[in-house]
């Protein structure tokens, strides 16, 4: 089954953020499972447009670095093809952007269309007149087609979290908090008490973690980054470092970025940095997301952390999966702030 869009990319994401069906996987397909690794994209671009201008500008775009990593990682590994390549098993890859220049057009576009030739799939053609209509277009929207192929990869996140979760973590953190949250298969439960819940998936090299906990609110003056650094701290205490008595903390060295944002209508507080261990040597990035729960009057967070020091520079989709979780967080509906 194939659903097909062909729209400008405003118009676009705007029903992507309003959770238009045609903008999420489709299911129930009988087609083959896609290729490719999470955030890996494939180009089909002539020789022509990708040494051209244009071709600089999608580099510019879909390989910009990541802020708060450790390492300079691109936002996707990007690999060309020519439209004579684009064919059996390249043409199944998970992401896929077609670059059309067809002078017979009137205006820049894109085209997105879903499990074309395999399942879970977006397939995004950006077409136009001339390169520099695409070059332009890009400049006022680029932004936004790198939105899109991040919100398929969510979705895809999303719906296997869903598909294989882990029932303990799960209910551990709907007895502490009233709040649920879809958990995928691989992480284990390392702490649990009435405020604060520690769960953690451990590689051969690597670690991803994320804690949930929540405190009283009084004031606006717990959002600042210095009230949440200092509740921060309080709590990932609680996870302890290789050597006796060291433990995590917030970097001191950096300070954490704000920004807030609406998911569903809640308002959130996101904050990024770097963590340490005191009185060890370990350290790595990480995000946190609070916000208030207006049930219980208290301050609801969902902090995320990453240990791969072996593995520079590929932190980035080990943090992408902690920073899908927030997608699945759902409070009681009739709570809102």
């Amino acid at each position: 089954m194939k659903k097909t869009l062909l729209v400008s990319l405003v118009c676009a994401v705007a029903l992507l953020m309003s959770g238009c069906k045609a903008f999420h996987t489709l299911n129930g397909t009988s087609q083959k499972t896609s290729q490719g690794r999470p955030y890996e994209l494939v180009v089909v671009a002539t020789q022509p447009v990708w040494v051209g201008e244009l071709g600089d500008t999608l580099r510019s775009l879909l390989a910009a670095p990541i802020p708060y990593l450790p390492q300079q990682e691109p936002e996707f590994d990007v690999l060309r093809t020519t439209p004579d390549g684009f064919k059996n098993i390249v043409a199944e890859h998970r992401n896929i952007l077609k670059v059309l220049v067809n002078p017979t057009l009137s205006e820049a576009a894109v085209g997105v269309e879903y499990d074309v030739t395999a399942a879970p799939q977006v397939v995004l053609t950006l077409q136009g007149p001339t390169e520099q209509s695409l070059i332009d277009y890009l400049a006022a929207h680029g932004d936004k087609l790198v939105y899109a192929i991040k919100m398929a990869e969510r979705d895809r996140a999303i719906a296997y979290a869903k598909r294989f979760g882990m029932p303990g973590i799960e209910q551990a953190i709907k007895e502490s908090f009233g709040v649920e949250m879809n958990v995928p298969k691989g992480y284990m439960l390392a702490a649990h008490s009435n405020d604060f819940v520690w769960a953690r998936y451990e590689y051969p090299e690597a670690s991803q973690g994320f804690v949930v906990y929540a405190y009283p609110y009084t004031s606006d003056k717990e959002l600042t980054v210095g009230a949440l650094v200092e509740a921060r701290n309080r709590f990932v205490k609680r996870i302890p470092g290789p050597s006796d008595g060291s433990y995590m903390i917030t970097s001191p060295v950096f300070e954490p970025e704000l920004r807030t944002f609406r998911l569903e209508g809640r308002l959130w507080v996101e904050m990024r940095g770097f963590w340490d261990v005191e009185g060890d040597f370990m350290g790595g990035p990480f995000v946190s997301y609070t916000t208030i729960d207006t049930a219980t009057g208290y301050l609801f967070t969902l902090d995320c952390y990453v240990y791969a020091p072996k593995l520079p520079p590929h932190k980035r989709n080990l943090m992408h999966g902690l920073e899908h979780l927030l997608y699945t967080v759902k409070f009681p509906a009739t709570q809102h702030n």
